[in-house]
C-alpha cells in the first residue's frame, strides 16, 4: 500500500497557491521556535497549523524542562550526569553524541526562552524552582505554573511569533510534500477545514507536527496528535527509525470507559513523594527498580500493567497514586488538582486512580543533530523527529528541551542549505492526494489490544492483517488526512515491533521477554520501497541522517 495510490488519476487544480522560502508545519515548541528564528534570519516563512496556533501537544506538557544550569543546580549535578541519566533511560539505543550535544545547548535555549517572555517558577533565594522526575538522579526539572509548564512555554512562543509577524496559516493540515524529479522537496499541499486544497511552494519544509498518540484509545495527547508529519515524511521517501518504541506514561487520571485524551498526572507528583499502590494498598514498585516510584517510565508502566493483570482487590484496569502526604497539593499541582476535583476525587485525602496511556513517540523521522532528514529540503524537529536523544525510552522532561534546541538548529540548517544553493528550484505539478484509510475506531481498537505495552507475534500479525483491509480514498477532508496518516503510521509501528524480537525500553515483547544486546543493539530504519513499508539496513545506535 502506498500513500499515493491512484494519485496520478486525479488532477484537480488547487484552490490557491503561494510561495515561501520555508514552510514550518506545526505550532508546538519546535515549530514556533523554528518560525521565529527563520524570521530573525530573514527568511520568508509560513507556519502551518491544523488547529489554532496555540493548540499543540506542547500546551499539555505538565512536568517541565530538564536542564542543568551551572549557576543553579544540585551539588554534584552536571550536564554529564544528565547525559548519563538519558543514556540509561534510552536502554542502549541513544546516540551518545546527539545526547551530549542537545543537553549541552539546554541552558542557552532556556535563556533564549526567558528572553522571549517565558516565566518559570521561582524558589528560595530567587533561583528557579526545580523538581525531580523518573529516571533523573537530581532535582533538575524547572517548571512553570506548578504543573502548567507547556502552557506557559506555548504562551510565550505564540506571543513572540506574533511580535515577529510570523505568517501563520491556521486550520490547515499539511498532506504531502511536492517533490521534484530528483526527489527533493519543492513545497507542500495543504487542506483547510472546508476541504479546499492549497499549495505552498517552498524549497524547504520543516516538520514539527508532534506525536502519534491517537493511534491508541487512551492517550495523554490531544486530538490533533495523529502522526501527520511522520506519514508525510514516509510518503516523501524519508527514512524513519525507532518507531517500535512508543512510551506509555504510567499515570493518567483513570475514569471508566475513557477514550481519547486523558488528563495527565505529572511525574513530578511522584517526584514530590507520591507512591503507586494497588487496590489493597500494597506498593506497586517495591522491589522492581532501585529508583522505586521514580524509575524510568517504561519500567513503571510495565510494572503497573503486570499488577493490573494480577488484579489484586478485584481491580484490573487501574492502580492508585497516593499523594496524600504532599502538603498543599492544590498549590503545587493546580492542573492535576483541577482534573481530580472534576472527577470527584480529593487528592489531599484519597489516592488518585491512574493507569498507563500512550504518551510519547521515542522514534520518528531520521534526522541529524542539525535537523536534516534523508530527503533534500525536508527537515524535522521535536517529537516527529528521531535525533538519537531518546533511544528506546524517553527520559522525563527531555522533550521540551529537545524541541527548543532542535527547532532552532533545523531552521538554521535550512537557511544554510538555501544560501548554498543546494535546495530545489523546481515547480512540480500538483496532484490531488489519495491514500489508504482504515476506520479510526477499528484501528485504535486493534493497536490498543495488540501493539501497546505488551506485544507478541500473534497479536502483531493481527494488527497487520487488519491494517491490510484499509481502502484507498481521495483525501477530501481533514479527517481523511488524519486517518490516512494513522493508517500508515500504524503499519510502520507494527512492522518495526514485529521485526524486533526482544524486549527493550518501551518495546515489550511478551514472547521475547529479555533484552538481547548481542542481536539487537541497533536502531531499525524503515522506509517506503515499491509502495511497501520495509525494514532497511540496520543503523548502529546513534546513526542519523547526514
Amino acid at each position: 500500500m502506498s500513500g499515493h495510490v491512484g494519485a496520478r488519476e486525479s488532477k484537480t487544480e488547487p484552490a490557491w497557491q503561494a510561495d515561501a522560502e520555508l514552510v514550518v508545519v506545526g505550532s508546538g515548541v519546535a515549530g514556533l521556535t523554528a518560525a521565529v528564528r527563520a524570521v530573525e534570519l530573514g527568511m520568508r516563512v509560513v507556519l502551518v497549523t491544523k488547529a489554532a496556533v496555540a493548540e499543540s501537544n506542547t500546551r499539555w506538557a505538565q512536568g517541565g524542562v530538564a536542564v542543568v544550569r551551572p549557576e543553579e543546580c544540585d551539588p554534584g549535578d552536571s550536564a554529564e550526569r544528565h547525559v548519563a541519566d538519558t543514556l540509561a533511560a534510552g536502554a542502549g539505543l541513544c546516540d551518545p553524541d546527539a545526547v551530549a550535544s542537545i543537553i549541552a545547548d539546554g541552558p542557552a535555549a532556556i535563556r533564549r526562552l526567558q528572553q522571549r517572555g517565558a516565566r518559570f517558577d521561582v524558589g528560595a533565594g530567587g533561583l528557579l524552582a526545580r523538581t525531580r522526575e523518573g529516571g533523573h538522579s537530581a532535582f533538575r526539572v524547572i517548571h512553570a505554573g506548578g504543573d502548567a509548564t507547556g502552557a506557559e512555554v506555548e504562551r510565550a512562543l505564540v506571543e513572540d511569533a506574533y511580535d515577529h509577524r510570523v505568517r501563520i496559516l491556521e486550520c490547515h493540515i499539511a498532506i504531502d510534500a511536492l517533490l521534484d524529479d530528483h526527489g527533493a522537496v519543492a513545497g507542500v499541499t495543504v487542506l483547510d477545514e472546508r476541504g479546499r486544497l492549497g499549495v505552498l511552494r517552498a524549497p524547504a519544509v520543516l516538520l514539527a507536527t508532534g506525536g502519534l498518540g491517537q493511534l491508541y484509545r487512551a492517550t495523554s495527547n490531544p486530538e490533533i496528535a495523529t502522526g501527520d508529519g511522520l506519514a508525510l515524511a514516509l510518503r516523501a521517501g524519508a527514512r524513519v527509525a525507532d518507531l517500535e518504541f512508543v512510551q506509555f506514561h504510567p499515570t493518567v487520571l483513570y475514569t471508566p470507559g475513557a477514550r481519547g485524551r486523558c488528563p495527565l498526572v505529572t511525574e513530578a507528583v511522584r517526584g514530590e513523594g507520591a507512591v503507586l499502590v494497588d487496590a489493597t494498598g500494597s506498593p506497586v514498585m517495591a522491589g522492581v527498580h532501585e529508583l522505586g516510584d521514580l524509575a524510568p517510565r517504561d519500567v513503571v508502566s510495565a510494572a503497573i500493567s503486570r499488577r493490573m493483570a494480577q488484579a489484586p482487590g478485584g481491580v484490573d484496569d487501574h492502580v492508585f497514586l497516593d499523594a496524600t502526604g504532599i502538603a498543599d497539593f492544590a498549590g503545587r499541582f493546580p492542573t492535576v488538582y483541577s482534573f481530580c476535583r472534576q472527577a470527584g476525587i480529593d487528592p489531599a485525602t484519597e489516592p488518585i486512580p491512574v493507569a498507563p496511556a500512550a504518551h510519547f513517540a521515542c522514534g520518528g523521522v531520521l534526522t541529524s543533530t542539525a535537523g536534516r532528514t534523508t530527503v533534500t529540503g525536508l527537515y524535522a524537529a521535536g517529537e516527529v523527529a528521531r535525533t538519537g536523544l531518546h533511544g528506546a525510552n524517553r527520559l522525563a522532561s527531555n522533550s521540551l528541551l529537545e524541541g527548543l534546541v532542535m527547532g532552532g538548529r533545523a531552521v538554521e540548517a535550512a537557511a544554510m542549505d538555501l544560501a548554498a544553493g543546494v535546495l530545489s528550484t523546481a515547480r512540480p505539478e500538483f496532484r490531488r492526494p489519495r491514500a489508504h484509510v482504515l476506520e479510526r475506531e477499528r484501528l485504535q481498537r486493534v493497536m490498543t489490544r495488540h501493539a501497546a505495552i505488551g506485544r507478541d507475534a500473534h497479536g502483531l500479525s493481527e494488527v497487520s492483517a487488519t491494517l491490510a483491509q484499509a481502502r484507498p480514498v481521495d483525501l477530501a477532508t481533514v479527517r481523511d488526512v488524519e486517518d490516512a496518516a494513522l493508517t500508515l503510521v500504524a503499519r510502520a509501528v507494527a512492522t518495526a515491533a514485529e521485526s524486533r524480537t526482544e524486549t527493550r525500553g518501551a518495546h515489550v515483547r511478551t514472547d521475547y521477554p529479555h533484552r538481547d544486546d548481542q542481536r539487537w543493539q541497533f536502531s531499525q530504519v524503515l522506509g517506503m520501497h515499491d509502495d511497501k513499508l520495509v525494514v532497511l539496513e540496520p543503523a548502529l545506535a546513534g546513526g542519523g541522517a547526514s
